[in-house]
Parts: structure tokens; C-alpha cells; sequence
């Protein structure tokens, strides 16, 4: 369980698939794949901070209200 563990905790930091597969010490992107999948959370987390970012700045559409940011996939 404790390599379950930091292989999420690293793919939650951010880590690519080469990251990972040394890490795991795989040749297959398979099981890195599935610890980014697991991840995907982090999707909403990058566009908070952007949306953060961006309402802070002031910038605003036509209608005048700020301009917000979807995750997609």
C-alpha cells in the first residue's frame, strides 16, 4: 500500500509519465497512466487557481462579470 500511496502522491504533484514510470520502475505507460487518471482532480484545482488569478486581475467580459474558467474532459 505504501507504493500505491507515493505513486499517487507523485502524480498528484504533478509528475509526467516518464516521472512516474522510473519511479515504478515500469516500461509500460499503462500503470503511470492509471495513477494520472486517478489524479484528474487536479484539472479543477489548476483552473481555481487560474480563475483566482484572473478575477483578482480585474478583467471582466462585455457584460461585466468576470470571466470563469471550465475544466474540460
Amino acid at each position: 500500500m505504501i507504493c500505491v500511496t507515493g505513486n499517487m502522491l507523485a502524480a498528484e504533484s504533478g509528475a509526467g509519465l516518464k516521472d512516474l514510470m522510473a519511479r515504478m520502475g515500469h516500461d509500460n505507460v499503462r500503470a503511470a497512466m492509471i495513477y494520472q487518471h486517478a489524479v484528474r482532480g487536479a484539472d479543477k484545482t489548476i483552473t481555481d487557481a487560474i480563475d483566482r488569478h484572473i478575477s483578482g486581475a480585474g478583467d471582466e467580459d462585455e457584460g461585466g462579470s468576470a470571466v470563469v474558467l471550465v475544466p474540460v474532459g
